[in-house]
């Protein structure tokens, strides 16, 4: 994970041509991190990508998919940085087919193997918030089965006011916490009466980080209560059983946690089995298995006749999700695939695509409703941001759901739980352009 440094704006240096130089890394995150809001994040990277090359220019990428994240493009933000860390199952675990496999919910799988548990641990790609989907479904069927404590990776323990509070704030800790989905998360585990633990140590190397992180968890759940059942939200590898995946020597944070509280974590992945190609052609052992699967919602894979759950690497992980496309033909299954695992090719954008189509998975299985936005409430301001806010938080909380107008399009889609809300419009200087109280009725 990545922390972003808020500080003061620094001016980009210029040549003695008159022409900008590109900044260096720090003051691209100077830069970054002292811009007011999500859209003038937006405009800084935009305006800066150009000047850029090699890593700066990756990191530049990164920043700008947590940004599109952020904003609610969240199709941009996986093509913003298509970030394909996916490792190939081992030679000896043959990929499931349809004759001996069926896909199965995977919040309701989980929760059943949950239920002899003391540690969950999920994983997420951090720019692509259809991996916190998973983490929200799980939250009220964990916490029936008795899980007590809910750690967040991007969480700062500065922030002493969240659990009376209600809800994150821009202090809370990382720029992943404003995604309107991860707001969410930490929102609802607060009302289902979660104790909330931050976990993620400040000031450590990456070396260090994990042993920082299964230290911290164990001191501050299962040395104060031994029968804890604790719930991890954390990033890609940090929820490993064995080491390998995070470089030499480091030994993951679940394999850490193991050893000191004595309690095997059930480790479920979905970063393997996900779309990093939304509106490409993504080759490879992603698509040569959701083709075969169908589901609304991230979901496992049950054998036939034993009723046993598909991992893709037993020793990693205890279960494996496939994350859904986000549109129905993504995958482009009657085209011809390739499963070169050693070279995978990602293709974008593919035409028609469109990526301001906000993706279906957005109803969170149906339990969200579609509601109609235009640039009407933009005021002619554009670009523009239009987010719906629960009436009793202020604007700097992490939206029920938000869009951003850049061009284009003059009509969008929010999604949101039944209920009432208070829709806002917004401009790169963070000022309201104009706001009105709405009702999102149940069918």
């Amino acid at each position: 994970m990545l922390y972003l440094l808020c500080t003061t704006v620094l001016v980009a240096s210029i040549s003695a041509y008159g022409q900008p130089s590109p900044p260096s890394a720090v003051q691209l995150l100077r830069q970054f991190g002292g811009a007011p809001n999500g859209l003038a994040r937006y405009q800084y990277l935009t305006a800066v990508m150009p000047l850029l090359s090699g890593d700066d220019k990756s990191l530049a990428r990164q920043l700008l998919a947590t940004v599109d994240s952020e904003l609610g493009l969240y199709n941009e933000a996986v093509m913003s940085f298509p970030f394909d860390n996916r490792i190939a199952p081992p030679r000896a675990t043959p990929l499931p087919m349809p004759d001996q496999w069926q896909a199965e919910d995977a919040a309701a799988a989980i929760a059943k193997l949950a239920a002899t548990r003391h540690i969950v641990m999920v994983n997420e790609a951090h720019h692509d918030a259809h991996t916190r989907e998973l983490t929200l479904a799980l939250l009220p069927r964990l916490r029936a089965l008795g899980f007590q404590y809910f750690a967040v990776e991007a969480l700062s323990p500065k922030d002493t006011e969240l659990m009376h509070r209600g809800y994150v704030a821009e202090a809370s800790g990382s720029e992943y916490l404003l995604e309107p989905l991860y707001g969410e998360i930490v929102r609802q585990a607060i009302r289902l009466g979660y104790t909330i633990v931050a976990y993620d140590p400040e000031h450590v190397s990456v070396a260090d980080r994990d042993s920082a992180q299964a230290r911290l968890l164990y001191e501050k759940v299962f040395a104060k209560d031994p029968q804890a059942k604790l719930f991890v939200h954390a990033g890609y590898s940090h929820i490993d059983k064995t080491a390998g995946n995070l470089g030499s020597g480091i030994e993951p944070m679940a394999m850490q946690l193991r050893r000191l509280s004595g309690y095997d974590p059930l480790s479920v992945d979905q970063t393997q089995f996900r779309d990093v190609a939304i509106g490409g052609l993504d080759f490879g052992f992603y698509s040569d298995v959701a083709s075969h699967f169908s589901s609304p919602v991230p979901y496992v894979l049950r054998q036939r006749g034993s009723g046993a759950i598909w991992s893709s690497d037993p020793q990693q992980h205890d279960v494996t999700v496939i994350v859904p496309p986000a549109f129905g033909r993504d995958l482009d299954v009657n085209g011809i695939m390739k499963s070169d695992v050693l070279r995978r090719e990602v293709m974008m954008p593919r035409p028609p695509f469109d990526a301001s189509q906000r993706p279906a998975w957005l109803t969170l299985g149906g339990q969200r409703l579609p509601y109609r936005i235009s640039t009407e409430l933009c005021v002619g301001q554009i670009p523009c941001v239009v987010e719906a806010h629960d009436p009793g938080e202020p604007d700097d909380a992490p939206p029920a759901d938000r869009y951003t107008f850049l061009h284009g399009r003059s009509h969008n889609l929010l999604y949101l739980f039944p209920g009432h809300y208070r829709l806002r419009a917004w401009d790169v200087s963070g000022k309201t352009l104009q706001q009105q109280d709405i009702d999102v009725a149940a069918h």
